[in-house]
């Protein structure tokens, strides 16, 4: 079974996400939308658009998105088959959490690595 196949998102909390937005926005050239963060589309080694995108996020540090680790980000990681993957890391001895979501956007759940930080895997929508 393959497991990560790409980086689906980098999600990041600040104490000022609008201060930190823009500052990405000026300093580095990210594109900085209205929702608090970026799509980089996926391109081939020639340039050529390839099926994918990697979101890049700012939010608030409220605590409870990256909840229960106490980072500051979490790296959200493509996978071709989410339910597999999940069984797999559980009889791996891995800490998988109990919360699963199926929504619009695909399926997500999450680890926690031997450090106490978060990780979302992603099953993006069929055809995605």
């Amino acid at each position: 079974m393959k497991r990560v196949t790409g980086i689906g998102g980098i999600f990041f909390s600040a104490k000022n996400p609008a201060a930190l937005q823009a500052w990405y926005k000026q300093h580095l050239g990210i594109d900085v939308q209205s929702w608090g963060g970026a799509a980089f589309d996926w391109v081939d080694a020639d340039g050529k658009p390839t099926p994918g995108t990697t979101a890049w996020s700012i939010g608030a540090d409220d605590g409870k998105h990256f909840a229960p680790s106490q980072a500051t980000f979490m790296v959200n990681y493509r996978v071709d088959d989410l339910d597999a993957l999940l069984q797999a890391l559980r009889d791996e001895g891995c800490h998988v959490l109990d919360k699963a979501d199926d929504s619009e956007y695909g399926k997500f759940g999450w680890v926690m690595d031997p450090e106490g930080n978060k990780v979302e895997l992603w099953e993006p929508p069929a055809g995605q």
